[in-house]
């Protein structure tokens, strides 16, 4: 059998290994890349840094737009906005009683060309809805109750269904939210400063500054690899005590079978002598003693039953109705049936 618990406790601790070491390595990057205090002087930086291009840098500033979205139900102006739409409702389950559950009816984000600025200088960010570490704020939550017709919650109910409404949630990056942006930062051909995605290294946007962020990696990476260090140990330990009650079992049954070619041996010596004479077509009928049919556990009359659902046949109809396991494998005898050899 396979000991599936130790297995699943060593892939998670290599999963937690993966990770940890990903947001360690992470961590380091951003202690090395370039923190810049002014925005003014990112454009500068950019000139006397171009032969070392792709340039990581850390910025900080406040969100702003010239085209920003004003939000349906919250009135909030903003960069980036999420809706979602979720429908609840009451689900007849087969045990009669009635379940609550939802199913999403609509999502949709919109965003608009932004920039953080402070008061320096300004520099767009491009693609920041995909920046790891991006928190939108909950705008608003308006649940509208269901006003469905008596007919319609006739059938509804008919399907087993009761309809308690639809439940909106608007999120969204406000302007004016102070921001910490970690990505590459490039100068286009009229000059305007952008930070995007680089193709290789991180690409941020928090709330918290970049200090806070790579505290906030060492502590994750310090935490996945402990419980990596566990989850190892409990696997392990798995592993091993299923290895030694396999080889418990595999020594159990190789005594089993010792023993019953220890009592089939004696009870051949007590046999007469003259046992392998031959029959009278001159065919020789002296049973293979080698391997006797006798019961396993009073290992005096031959076994005759077999057990359901292992299927083996080792005891005989009288030793097995004490049985509650199977001698052979442990597993649980449901039914004992008797068998006949003639």
């Amino acid at each position: 059998m396979v000991p599936w618990g130790g297995l699943s406790c060593c892939l998670s601790a290599a999963a937690l290994y993966l990770l940890g070491r990903s947001s360690g390595r992470d961590a380091e990057v951003l202690k090395s890349v370039t923190r810049v205090n002014q925005l003014k002087d990112l454009a500068q930086l950019l000139d006397t840094a171009s032969k070392v291009l792709p340039l990581v840098v850390t910025i900080s500033g406040r969100v702003g737009s010239d085209t920003p979205i004003n939000c349906e139900y919250s009135g909030l102006r903003g960069v980036i906005v999420e809706e979602t739409a979720e429908q609840h409702f009451l689900k007849h389950n087969d045990a009669g009683s009635w379940i609550q559950d939802s199913a999403l009816m609509l999502s949709m984000c919109k965003e608009v060309p932004w920039y953080l600025d402070d008061d320096t200088g300004r520099t767009f960010v491009v693609g920041g809805r995909g920046a790891t570490g991006l928190v939108l704020t909950v705008g608003s939550e308006i649940f509208e109750e269901a006003g469905r017709s008596f007919v319609r919650g006739t059938l509804d109910y008919l399907q087993g269904l009761k309809m308690l409404g639809v439940k909106r949630i608007e999120r969204v990056l406000p302007v004016g939210t102070p921001l910490t942006v970690v990505g590459e930062a490039v100068k286009d051909d009229i000059g305007t400063v952008r930070i995007q995605r680089p193709h290789k290294g991180p690409f941020y946007i928090s709330h918290k500054t970049i200090d806070q962020l790579i505290a906030n990696l060492g502590r994750w990476a310090r935490w996945y690899k402990y419980a990596s260090m566990g989850f190892t140990a409990v696997g392990v330990y798995l592993l091993v005590k299923h290895t030694f009650h396999y080889m418990m079992e595999r020594k159990r049954h190789w005594e089993l079978r010792r023993r019953v070619l220890a009592a089939a041996a004696k009870r051949a010596g007590h046999e007469d002598e003259g046992s392998n004479a031959t029959a009278e077509n001159g065919v020789d009928n002296k049973k293979d003693l080698l391997m006797p049919n006798l019961c396993v556990i009073c290992l005096e009359q031959e076994y005759n039953s077999v057990f359901v659902p292992c299927g083996h046949m080792c005891c005989c109809m009288t030793c097995s109705s004490h049985l509650t396991n199977c001698p052979l494998c442990r597993r649980r005898i449901e039914q004992v049936v008797k068998t006949f050899r003639h």
